[in-house]
Parts: C-alpha cells; structure tokens; sequence
C-alpha cells in the first residue's frame, strides 16, 4: 500500500483511508460485530492504516467496535474521530427523525473528547475533526479548545468537516489544520471551486467521504435500486427513482475507461480522486471484503493525463440530478 502525507503535516497515513461508519449505522441496521472486527483486520492486513469513525455513529457504537477491534494494533494506525453534535437519545443525526443540534462549545468538545478516548480505548486521538461547523460558537473557540486538547497530549492533530473556506481560514490562524473531511467524487465536485485551492495554499490534507458517491459509483445501481428504511440513502433526493435514472450517464463514462484499465467503475471513481493531488486520501467505506480488496485495488490503477482529459471532458457534459442532502442537511454544510 502507497503511503500519503496529509498536507504540511507529518501525518503519513495510507493511500486510501477506511470509514467505518456504515458498519454501525446509516446504511441499514448495524452490522455483526464479530464481522466488522474480522473486515476492520483484513484491512489492517492489506496496509491501510487510517480508519476514521464519529461519537455520533451508532451514537458511540462505531467508536466502541473500532476502539476494541484495532487494540491490538496500537501504534500501527492512526484513527480519526469527530465532535460537534449534541448527542441525546431522542435525536437522530440522519436527520430523518428530528436532527440533533450542533454544539461545539469548548466545554462540550472536551467532554466529547474524554468519552472518544474511552471507547477508542487510546491516550491520544490521533485525528480530531470538528463534525459541522457550529454557528453559535466562533470557529476561534472551537480551534482554541483544540489547541489545549493538542498541547495536553489528548490530541494530536485538529481536522474539519465540510467547512467553508473562511471558516478554514480562520481555524487555521489559531490551531494549524492538518485535514479536511468533506464529500467529493465524480458526481459531488463543489471543493474544486474554492476549497481545494485553499486547502493547496495552506497546505491542508484533504480526506474526501463518500468517495464512490455513497455506492452510486461502484455501477451496481440503477432506477430499479431501493432502500429500505433504516437506509440513510432512502431520504436523499440524489437516490430517488428519477435521479438514479438520469445519473447513469457518469456510471457509463466509468464503465467505459474501466474496461479500457482493465478495472472496475469503483476502482476508476477513486483513482480518479488519488489523482487529483498527491495529500488527498479517500476513505471509502464498506461492510464487505470484496468490496474493501475492489477498493485498495484502486491504488494500482494508473490514469494518465489523457485519461483524466477524457473523464474531465466527458463528466462536463453530464448534468447530475438530484441535491446531495435534504435542504436542512445541507444547510449544515459549507458554513
């Protein structure tokens, strides 16, 4: 496995990342976890080394299955985790019952951060990001929190999560940002406006979610697709009936240069990413092993300079249908 630097920082991690939190949550019920363990090992094996969870996945279950499964291998990863929600056992992050509030006061984010460092089973989170951006607290407070949980040794590098660029700014003047976590892929291209040449002059990694557009991307979708209930992705305007229709046109585009690379839609989707620039890591997320070998595979697709002319010109011409979140999810995002 190649290894990647995200941005000026000394955090080497490996080329693709894994999100764990579809083993908990959001895409249908919880996973086994006798299952997961065994998946979060063989990725282990392959040498990825960055597994990234959240206090709000499950809540805390995510943290508790990737606390207990990766205990062995202190030392050997490097975890990520996120703050910012206010957690209660009536609220639903998904946002399909009734979302629970933003709250990054400093005061929460510690309290946030002694619960992560208990259930991850570790003296030091290695990756911390801020999940949403909080309206009601200055991102000052929030990188200055940070910057006492760095210098306790409870953390050792401050991320964000779907910040808009003055807010990165800003962080990034008070506690140095090492990462950005937000979606990004063939069919979610907005950071290329003006995040990604932010994160390019300030020397910011970035780590792109849903890097396969929430499976979209892997080709085994189509108009005929459903989502059961407990599935994130049955609330998303991006997968209803009409949208998956009309959204095909980017899996035929992959589908075509993968037959020419002798690899699969998916493993294209995130080549594609990795060659965008040299500190974005991907951190596609799975539940299966063929899928997270498919993936990894990913690393060894070369796309030359035509290549990425041919998908640039061609995924011009293709309008995607569909808003990625519902409008109060969304509202959440870019701040």
């Amino acid at each position: 496995m190649q290894k990647r630097k995200l941005g000026k920082s000394n955090l080497e991690v490996s080329a693709i990342g894994l999100g764990c939190m579809g083993m908990s949550f959001s895409y249908g019920p919880p996973k086994d976890i006798q299952e997961m363990t065994a998946l979060l090992g063989a990725a282990i094996d392959r040498g990825v080394t960055f597994f990234d969870t959240a206090e709000v996945y499950g809540p805390f279950t995510n943290e508790e299955l990737v606390g207990e499964a990766l205990a062995p291998f202190r030392g050997q990863v490097v975890i990520a985790t996120k703050f910012g929600f206010d957690i209660n056992p009536n609220s639903d992050p998904r946002g399909m019952t009734g979302a629970p509030g933003l709250n990054s006061r400093p005061e929460q984010i510690k309290q946030a951060v002694e619960g992560s460092l208990k259930r991850l089973k570790i003296e030091t989170i290695d990756l911390l990001y801020q999940h949403r951006v909080d309206p009601n607290v200055p991102i000052e407070d929030v990188a200055g929190a940070v910057k006492e949980l760095i210098q306790s040794g409870k953390v050792k590098h401050f991320g964000l999560s779907e910040a808009g660029v003055q807010t990165i700014r800003r962080a990034h003047a008070v506690q140095p940002v090492t990462a950005l976590q937000s979606e990004y892929s063939l069919w979610t291209r907005t950071p290329e406006k003006e995040v990604i040449p932010t994160l390019s002059e300030l020397g910011i990694g970035f780590v792109p979610y849903s890097p396969l557009g929430k499976g979209f991307l892997t080709g085994k979708m189509d108009e005929s697709t459903t989502f059961d209930s407990s599935d994130f992705r049955s609330t998303l305007p991006r997968f209803t009936t009409e949208a998956l229709k009309a959204n095909q046109a980017l899996i035929n585009l992959l589908s075509s240069i993968a037959e020419r690379k002798e690899a699969t839609p998916a493993q294209i989707a995130i080549a594609w990413l990795l060659a965008q620039k040299p500190w974005i890591i991907p951190i596609p997320g799975t539940t299966k092993l063929h899928r997270l070998e498919e993936n990894i595979g990913a690393v060894s697709v070369e796309l030359t300079p035509a290549d990425l002319g041919e998908i640039d010109d061609a995924a011009a011409k293709i309008a995607v249908q569909g808003a990625r979140y519902p409008e109060k999810l969304e509202q959440m995002t870019g701040r």
